[in-house]
């Protein structure tokens, strides 16, 4: 009977700060929207529909959608395999492939996630030098001086929060702020759209250039509904048992 009542609960990957099943669905969700819809989402304007064009920029994002909604359902899929639950990419990759897929991933993973913190700290440096500029325009606070503020506090938060089950309540935060920047953005470029007189929209740039831009609009395209967390947010939710 004893057997019979006993509860088999997987093994969980080593060597990790994640915390397993502690996350309510709202929290995971909010993670998942402020992880994928971002401040980066305003650039897509510029860094793939004018290079490819209304048709090509609107198909592309929607063959990108279905394709990421159906990769990232078969990834996590795989969040429990061989009787181990994997909570990262690069756990997945060495059970499946091996010690060497495993460090190959765990750098591209680190790369990717640097590249984009990066990318991060220098908008919000940019951000901080324009709210300056709209009170003094004095040039006494330079942008690198915004960007090394701006890195600074990012690490700070970053020493804070150890894990994504410690974000809590800066989730909220994170989500009405971006909420916020996007309406605003969307309402003045349907204002600007209507009451500008008409444009040219057809695709920039002679031929060779075209082929350069529409290999990084494509590029784009494949980083446009991803995360590069995604086992580590499904962990923090999903039941163990």
């Amino acid at each position: 009977m004893a057997d019979d009542e006993k509860v088999d609960r997987l093994d969980v990957s080593d060597d990790t700060a994640h915390q397993i099943s502690v996350d309510p669905w709202y929290q995971v969700g909010f993670v998942l929207t402020t992880g994928v819809n971002s401040a980066y989402v305003l650039g897509y304007s510029g860094s793939i529909m004018v290079p490819l064009g209304w048709i090509g920029g609107t198909c592309g994002l929607i063959l990108a959608a279905a394709i990421s909604m159906y990769a990232n359902a078969l990834l996590g899929r795989l969040h429990e395999i061989g009787g181990k639950r994997h909570i990262r990419y690069r756990d997945l990759a060495g059970h499946i492939y091996g010690r060497k897929m495993y460090a190959l991933t765990w750098a591209l993973q680190y790369i990717n996630l640097f590249m984009i913190n990066t990318g991060f700290i220098i908008l919000a440096g940019q951000a901080l030098k324009a709210i300056y500029v709209l009170f003094r325009d004095d040039g006494l606070l330079k942008l690198p001086y915004c960007i090394a503020l701006s890195g600074f506090v990012c690490a700070l938060f970053a020493f804070g929060i150890p894990y994504l089950s410690a974000l809590r309540i800066w989730l909220g935060f994170s989500t009405v702020f971006s909420l916020i920047y996007i309406v605003i953005a969307f309402v003045l470029s349907l204002r600007d759209g209507i009451t500008a007189p008409a444009k040219d929209y057809s695709i920039p740039g002679s031929e060779s250039t075209r082929v350069f831009t529409t290999i990084g609009a494509v590029a784009n395209l494949v980083f446009a509904y991803n995360t590069g967390m995604l086992p580590e947010i499904q962990v923090s939710h999903c039941s163990s048992t």
